[in-house]
């Protein structure tokens, strides 16, 4: 009896131990497969994650390289008008200033203007000068000039106007200067086109 039961034991433990290794297999097998997909699914959005940073580098670097590219236009542009604007003062300034400064000049300048003023306004004009030119032309303001132009004529000399004139109807409703300043730019226009074509082809 005895032997029969340690029979029976036996079979009942090898069949639970044999049911048990099988149900272990399957829970390994399913924690195997599961594991298998975790794996999976975290290369894919590694993968995902890499592209997309990959992809957000390459826009960065053609935006920085476009950015660089224009910013480097741009300073070039800017240093050709710098030297452009330096190299016309440099041709322009002195013999302009000098001009402008010229008594004779600016009085055939100012008698033509004023004649075309004269003919077709019939208002009285107001002369702005350099007071740097006071003596040379004062006599010659209220006597030539102030005879060809009537007594009508309001003549000031200012430290405002370094070289040149302005000229207008005195009631102020607008004036043409000729001042240094304007001559400089007038002059520098025309320059500015052969200076940029010699420069820079």
């Amino acid at each position: 009896m005895s032997d029969k039961l340690q029979e029976l034991t036996e079979k009942l433990y090898n069949e639970g131990l044999s049911k048990g290794k099988e149900e272990g297999k399957l829970l390994l097998a399913r924690a195997r497969e599961e594991a298998d997909r975790i794996i999976s699914d975290a290369r894919s959005q590694a993968a995902t994650i890499v592209s997309d940073a990959e992809k957000q580098a390459e826009d960065v670097k053609n935006k920085t390289a476009s950015d660089l590219k224009m910013a480097s236009a741009q300073c070039l542009q800017a240093t050709k008008k710098d030297i452009e604007n330096l190299l016309v003062k440099a041709i322009g300034a002195a013999p302009v200033e000098k001009q402008v400064s010229d008594p004779d000049f600016l009085k055939k300048i100012i008698l033509a203007v004023a004649e075309r003023f004269s003919a077709t306004e019939s208002a009285d004009l107001a002369l702005l000068l350099p007071a740097s030119l006071k003596d040379e032309l004062e006599p010659w303001v209220e006597g030539e000039l102030r005879k060809k132009l009537g007594s009508g004529l309001k003549a000031d000399f200012t430290k405002k106007v370094a070289g040149g004139f302005s000229i207008g109807p005195k009631d102020g409703g607008w004036f043409v200067s000729m001042t240094d300043e304007t001559f400089g730019q007038l002059f520098a226009e025309y320059l500015r086109p052969v200076t940029r074509k010699l420069l820079f082809g």
